[in-house]
């Protein structure tokens, strides 16, 4: 097999990477002392593992966080039925308790290394999968170059590059076609998604749609909800999700003005980084309400306000008490967060207006008025009045959010299809 050569820039960030090498056990133990990492698998982050590769036809998938866990997992359902091994990666902490959580139990999870040529080499030449399969925009240099040379099939599935991030690309064009052209096959989320990967350089592309619109509503453990719902009782909910810093306080203000129309009023907030859970807590104590944090008290108490969600693998939970919720990331620049699994649930979902790493979703959602935005507390209060007042108001907006989510649908038999080629040739080379 004839090696591509790779243009300067990715040489540069070969040979950084390979320098930086030393210096990676003091990063991941910064990282450990941040919470950022398992202590108890760091090594997986260097390429080691005592897992030993299963027998047979593997497949790697892999997904850079909660997010692209989350989409992919149906897929990862429907390749174990057909009787392949997975081996299933992510690169954070709240991922992997995601996938443990949810990732069928015969699923083999590891941390993706880092990004440096000895890791990932050590990390290949254990699992030697036989395709792997890469969510989003995960075409990490070395990886990438790495598996070229071991003549691996790559398939980049539910493929995203948003506008801002093409338009970095497109300053160095021969790297973005030095690393699309190692993908054998890229499937993209949207025609603009797919346009933007060709004109960096994509050799073969196809629009397959967002996997996360066939992704099922996040599950909720019956008697935990049974128990939250008795402890809220009648109490109105506004539910905050996936918060960043700075839009805490938006939350807060809306909070102080709507609990004189809405007594009793329990606003609960999931940030993005449950580690954020003492810190928002302390915010409300400084607003003058009365906080709790779910990963201190299990049930939100009586005379508490706020309850703060700071635990990971419960938002099942959290929208099925509650009627709205603001989505967070989209009142700084952060890009907004999904909001397809609110839909699937019934949550009317207000946003802000930074929400480009959605913007085909809100796009279509806010066209049906299956959705509203909102520029800051002012807004979410109006928005939340109208939802808690006005007639018909929220089974008008959620059933459009609905509708609108399963008019997407279909990505997960169309990503199947595309990637069917590739199983058969696994079966036939009887690996």
């Amino acid at each position: 097999m004839t090696r591509r050569p790779l243009p300067v820039p990715l040489r540069l960030y070969r040979g950084a990477a390979s320098f930086a090498t030393v210096l990676a056990p003091a990063w991941l133990k910064y990282r450990v002392r941040k919470g950022k990492e398992d202590p108890a698998r760091i090594a997986e982050r260097r390429g080691i593992t005592r897992v030993e590769r299963p027998q047979g036809p593997l497949i790697w998938v892999h997904g850079a966080s909660v997010g692209e866990i989350v989409s992919i997992l149906p897929l990862v359902e429907r390749l174990q039925d057909r009787g392949f091994a997975i081996l299933l990666t992510s690169g954070t902490l709240t991922s992997s308790r995601v996938a443990a959580r949810r990732a069928p139990a015969s699923v083999i999870h590891q941390f993706v290394p880092l990004d440096a040529p000895a890791f990932v080499r050590r990390f290949l030449d254990h699992w030697k999968p036989d395709l792997a399969l890469l969510a989003e925009s995960e075409l990490w240099p070395n990886l990438m170059t790495e598996l070229d040379k071991r003549g691996t099939a790559v398939v980049l599935v539910n493929g995203r590059l948003s506008a801002r991030s093409a338009q970095r690309w497109a300053r160095l064009p021969r790297s973005a076609r030095a690393l699309l052209s190692r993908v054998d096959l890229c499937l993209a989320q949207t025609p603009e998604d797919a346009a933007r990967f060709r004109g960096l350089g994509a050799p073969r592309v196809q629009v397959a749609g967002n996997l996360k619109f066939d992704v099922p509503a996040p599950p909720a453990d019956a008697s935990m909800l049974a128990r939250l719902q008795a402890a809220i009782g009648e109490r109105p909910v506004l539910l905050a999700a996936s918060t960043h810093p700075g839009e805490d306080e938006y939350v807060l203000e809306a909070h102080g003005r709507l609990r004189q129309d809405l007594p009793g009023l329990l606003t609960i907030i999931a940030p993005r980084h449950p580690e954020r859970g003492g810190a928002i807590r302390q915010l409300a104590h400084d607003a003058g309400f009365a906080a709790t944090q779910r990963s201190q008290a299990p049930l939100p108490l009586p005379e508490a306000e706020v309850y703060v969600a700071d635990t990971i693998g419960e938002m099942g939970l959290f929208y099925r008490v509650a009627p709205v919720a603001f989505l967070g990331g989209s009142l700084i620049e952060h890009g907004g967060q999904n909001p397809i699994e609110p839909a699937k649930i019934g949550t009317v979902v207000l946003h802000g207006p930074h929400v480009w790493n959605f913007a085909a979703v809100y796009g279509r959602l806010d066209e049906a008025a299956g959705s509203v935005p909102v520029m800051d507390a002012e807004d979410i209060v109006r928005a939340t009045l109208d939802i808690f007042f006005t007639p018909g108001c929220h089974e008008r907006i959620s059933h459009a959010a609905w509708q609108t989510v399963e008019n997407l649908s279909g990505a997960l038999p169309r990503t199947l299809a595309a990637i069917e080629p590739y199983l058969l040739q696994i079966r036939l080379e009887g690996k």
